[in-house]
């Protein structure tokens, strides 16, 4: 079977099993996150075998900090997987839900039924993580999806999808419900992108080149997160020691996300006292501060001179651009100008200014007075996230269980016809 056909039967497998989990029962569903919950936890340490068989091949391949960080199943990350298990399955099942009805002058009741997406494709990089992620969010939310990871996750992902499988059997559901495409074949992922007759939408996860190459082959609709550039602007009636602590935890927790901090934006009437906080405090954590002409004086040994390149630039590293600027709107026209629709964030106490932010920065979530990481399906309360969509159809931001569905117009008649 060559790679064409591979794909076609895992699509038709996927068709099928979808319409199964469409009317599963969400008592059910909730049953198999739970159990799942259990097996991770249990099975911990076969997870580390599969994945230190992994992190050698990635080591001796010479992959980066950043990327092996991603790549590593600690046993906090399992236990944040189980977590996330039990987080989702507690949540109200989305399925069948019926809402906003109304009357129309000839009697009819018009609503909307929530309904599962169908068969999602994913092809994502690097975390296997998102396998567990992805596969209880499109269960819970009643579709099938094929998962494509990276080929450095390979043996990860295979024995992830294997205790999926297994509790998808106790249950008496489709073990096709969750497929993980069986090669590390680069031909596989074109070769998705042309089922639309079986994949409703295709979400693609990782690096910008991946996400264009998706959307320039798929038949289907995507959605997409090509990257993330945010930014932080510090207003000029901002709490300074809490705004550097914000600055401090967006760039330097974890740096190689894609909701890190990548550009500082600083009112002029605070900049000569601002600035050499952010220099001191990112300095000690080794910080490249790449400046425009007017913070480069403030920032001392910490800081470079920016080129024009910087603005717009995700890092995935200790790098921060740094620029002085005299308005919000001056700040609003940058981050329309060089933001990528992922996050932004103010640092004030002005109430109005604040809302102005909230209203005209155009991302997927923008926040008053806290830590760009906050973009996360499971910091916002959804338990997981199968990805963070900045595009705005069908969904904007991290994409939980209610965004894994759509909805479909139901009609309650007394007989009606058309005149």
């Amino acid at each position: 079977m060559n790679i064409q056909e591979m794909m076609r039967d895992m699509g038709r497998k996927a068709r099928a099993a979808s319409r199964r989990m469409a009317v599963a029962s969400a008592t059910v569903k909730v049953d198999v996150l739970n159990r799942l919950a259990q097996l991770l936890e249990a099975e911990g340490d076969a997870i580390a075998e599969a994945n230190a068989l992994d992190i050698a091949a990635a080591t001796e391949a010479g992959m980066d900090s950043a990327r092996l960080d991603r790549l590593r199943l600690t046993p906090a990350v399992v236990d944040a997987m189980a977590e996330a298990c039990r987080v989702v399955a507690a949540q109200s099942d989305p399925v069948g839900e019926i809402s906003t009805m109304w009357k129309r002058p000839n009697g009819l009741l018009v609503g909307r039924m929530r309904i599962p997406l169908g068969v999602i494709a994913m092809i994502y990089e690097s975390r296997p993580n998102v396998t567990v992620d992805s596969a209880i969010l499109c269960l819970k939310a009643g579709n099938a999806v094929i998962l494509r990871g990276g080929r450095e996750a390979f043996h990860s992902n295979r024995f992830l999808a294997s205790l999926i499988h297994r509790v998808l059997a106790e249950a008496g559901l489709p073990e096709d419900a969750v497929q993980v495409v069986p090669t590390t074949d680069r031909a596989a992922v074109p070769a998705l992108c042309k089922l639309d007759e079986f994949i409703d939408v295709i979400i693609p996860r990782g690096g910008e080149n991946l996400i264009r190459a998706v959307v320039a082959d798929a038949t289907m609709p995507v959605l997409k997160h090509y990257k993330g550039v945010c930014h932080a602007y510090i207003d000029r009636a901002a709490d300074l020691d809490r705004a550097v602590e914000i600055v401090h935890n967006g760039k330097v927790q974890r740096p190689g996300v894609c909701n890190a901090l990548e550009c500082l934006l600083v009112h002029s009437a605070v900049a000569e006292r601002f600035l050499p906080m952010v220099a001191e405090r990112l300095g000690r954590d080794g910080v490249e501060l790449r400046a425009c002409e007017r913070s480069l004086p403030l920032l001392g040994s910490a800081a470079v001179p920016a080129c024009a390149e910087d603005w717009g630039m995700e890092f995935h590293a200790l790098v921060l651009a740094v620029k002085v600027v005299d308005s919000e709107t001056e700040a609003l026209d940058h981050i329309a100008a060089h933001g990528s629709n992922h996050t932004e964030i103010i640092v004030t106490q002005d109430h109005d200014r604040a809302m102005r932010f909230l209203r005209e920065a155009d991302a997927s979530m923008v926040a008053i007075n806290a830590s760009s990481r906050f973009n996360d399906g499971g910091e916002l309360g959804l338990g997981a996230e199968i990805g963070i969509s900045t595009s705005k159809l069908h969904a904007y931001g991290p994409m939980g269980v209610t965004e894994l569905t759509s909805s479909k117009f139901v009609v309650f008649g007394e007989g009606q016809v058309r005149g």
